[in-house]
C-alpha cells in the first residue's frame, strides 16, 4: 500500500549571497513528506538540515522550486505555498504547521500555559476550550497543575521544552517541524521530549525533524541524509521498538537490529 504524500518539494534550491560570493545551499532537491511518518534529517554540519526545515515549513523561501501541500480542501490538487505572499505564508504555517525549536523561545513575561494560548487563540477565540486542550495536553507530557502559571525561568530546561512542544501541537498542525529539538537539554531530558513525540507520531502526527544525534535520530522510520545540499541517500528504518539497551523492553532484539541498521547507513554515509 503506498504512503500518502502530504508535502513536497521539487527542484528545490536555496542560494545566501554575501557581497560577490554566493552560497549553495541546497541544489535541485526533491523529496517527498509522508502522512504519518516520523522523517528524521541528518547530515554534517553545513548540509543543509536546517535550511531544508526552513523552507518545507514555509519559514523561509527557497531561491528556486516548489514546495507543495497536499491538505485542506485543496487536498488533491495541492497547495503551492512558495508563492505566497509574506502574509498568506504567515497565515498557512499558522493554520497548517508546527514548529519546535533547539531553543524554545518561549516568552518569558507570559507563563507556560499562557505561551500555548497566545498560539492557539490565533486560531480559535473559544479562550474556555482551548484552555481545557492545553491544560489536558500539559498533563500528557508531565507538566502538572502548579506549574502552569509559572514564568518559563521558573521551569527546568526539560519542562520548557515540553511546554515548546505543546506549543506546537496546539493548533492540530499537519506536520510538526523540529530542528535540533533536544540539542540543548541534559541525556534525561533528551529522553523525554523524545518520547513525547514518539507517542505523538503513534496517534498519527507527522513530523520532520533535523538532528545530529543517533539517539533522537532512531525515533524515526525515515532517515535522510544530506550531503552539500542534496539527498546522497535514505533509510528505511520501520517504526520505533524501544530502546535497544534496555534489557526488559520486549523487543530488544529487534531494537538492537534497528540501531545497527542506522549505524551502518550512517557509516556508509561518511557520518
Amino acid at each position: 500500500m503506498s504512503k500518502e504524500a502530504i508535502l513536497t518539494a521539487k527542484d528545490l534550491s536555496k542560494t545566501f549571497s554575501n557581497e560577490s560570493v554566493q552560497q549553495h545551499v541546497l541544489k535541485n532537491l526533491n523529496l517527498s513528506v509522508y502522512k504519518g511518518d516520523f522523517t528524521v534529517v541528518m547530515g554534517n554540519s553545513g548540509s543543509g538540515k536546517s535550511t531544508l526545515l526552513y523552507a518545507l515549513s514555509g519559514m523561509d523561501r527557497p531561491s528556486l522550486g516548489t514546495v507543495t501541500y497536499y491538505v485542506g480542501e485543496e487536498k488533491k490538487q495541492g497547495i503551492e505555498i512558495s508563492k505566497y505572499s509574506n502574509d498568506k505564508l504567515a497565515l498557512f504555517r499558522r493554520n497548517h504547521a508546527g514548529f519546535v525549536f533547539q531553543q524554545n523561545y518561549l516568552n518569558d513575561s507570559m507563563s507556560a500555559l499562557d505561551n500555548i494560548m497566545v498560539s492557539g487563540l490565533l486560531r480559535t477565540k473559544d479562550r474556555k476550550a482551548l484552555a481545557e486542550k492545553a491544560k489536558d495536553l500539559l498533563k500528557k507530557v508531565e507538566i502538572g497543575e502548579g506549574d502552569w502559571r509559572k514564568f518559563p525561568t521558573q521551569l527546568s530546561g526539560g519542562q520548557q521544552q515540553r511546554v515548546a512542544v505543546v506549543r506546537g501541537v496546539i493548533n492540530d498542525p499537519e506536520v510538526l517541524f523540529a530542528d535540533e529539538p533536544t540539542g540543548a537539554l541534559n541525556s534525561q531530558n533528551t529522553t523525554n521530549v523524545l518520547n513525547i513525540m514518539t507517542d505523538l507520531n503513534d496517534q498519527g502526527q507527522s513530523i520532520v525533524m533535523v538532528t545530529h544525534t543517533v539517539k533522537a535520530a532512531e525515533r524515526g522510520n525515515r532517515i535522510i541524509y544530506l550531503a552539500d545540499g542534496v539527498i546522497s541517500d535514505e533509510c528505511d528504518l520501520g517504526p520505533y521498538v524501544g530502546d535497544y539497551k534496555d534489557d526488559k523492553n520486549p523487543r530488544q532484539e529487534e531494537a538492537i537490529a534497528r540501531h545497527r541498521k542506522l549505524k551502518d547507513f550512517l557509516q556508509e554515509q561518511g557520518w
